[in-house]
């Protein structure tokens, strides 16, 4: 088999891996989502996220999938436009996980966690024997190498994870914030107003999410108040599940407009 293809669908949200071919060195991840309407997404319409991961982030991934790291994150950027990426562990479920590519959130159940594990674990060994091949060609040597490669898999795994730690200079505060369930694009240590990339002020405010529509979230803050807040209006990553508390970054306006204390 020299492609893979598999889904990972909920009841709004859904993540495609592909891997067109074993002799390419990268991967893609489709996100697409149900509708208001009820339709999913079509990529053929240009709906949808699509990225591409090379042998470096599969390695990445793999870390957390095999719970040798809490969580890992990291930024792509095409024609000016910065995409979140994140894979990390639910706080208050260790058999559930995470990924968050831009603006969707996909959950994983235990079977998916797995399935995704072993289908990366292989896609990689493949990669490694074929995509780095300097003629390009399946030789015999090459065929006659896979068993041993898949022996010595994880300590290439983690020879390559500790390089791409060591390049890494925001690794350990991306950590330290992903472990918080606090996936801000700027992560704040205070409740002092900061300023976005847009000179637009924004503020960092606690709360869990009581009901969601397709633009805005109704947020239950810590004083106990609710209030809606247009999803634009939010600039930060966050969990698309209720009662969880976590850390909004929010345009200023908005806390002025409605007198919350922050």
């Amino acid at each position: 088999m020299d492609n893979h293809n598999q889904s990972f669908f909920g009841q709004s949200t859904g993540l495609i891996l592909q891997s067109s071919s074993k002799s390419d060195p990268s991967i893609f991840f489709q996100c697409i989502k149900k509708k208001s309407n009820g339709k999913w997404e079509k990529p053929s319409k240009g709906e949808g996220k699509n990225i591409k991961c090379s042998m470096e982030e599969i390695v990445m991934i793999l870390q957390v999938l095999s719970k040798k790291e809490e969580s890992w994150s990291t930024y792509h950027k095409f024609k000016d436009i910065n995409t979140q990426i994140s894979f990390s562990w639910d706080p208050n479920d260790n058999k559930k996980l995470w990924i968050h590519i831009g603006e969707y959130s996909k959950m994983l159940d235990f079977a998916q966690i797995e399935i995704l594990r072993l289908l990366l674990t292989h896609i990689l060994e493949e990669k490694i024997i074929f995509a780095t091949a300097s003629n390009g060609t399946e030789s015999n040597n090459q065929t006659n190498k896979q068993t041993n490669q898949s022996k010595s898999n994880n300590k290439i795994t983690e020879k390559i994870a500790n390089k791409k730690k060591k390049k890494d200079t925001n690794y350990n505060q991306k950590l330290s914030d992903q472990m918080r369930v606090e996936e801000s694009i700027e992560p704040l240590n205070s409740n002092t107003h900061k300023t976005n990339k847009n000179n637009k002020k924004v503020s960092k405010i606690v709360a869990n999410i009581k009901k969601e529509t397709e633009k805005a979230l109704l947020l239950k803050l810590t004083s106990g108040n609710e209030i809606w807040i247009p999803k634009s209006s939010i600039k930060s990553n966050f969990i698309e599940k209720k009662d969880i508390s976590q850390t909004f970054l929010v345009d200023e306006w908005i806390i002025s407009k409605n007198s919350i204390a922050v």
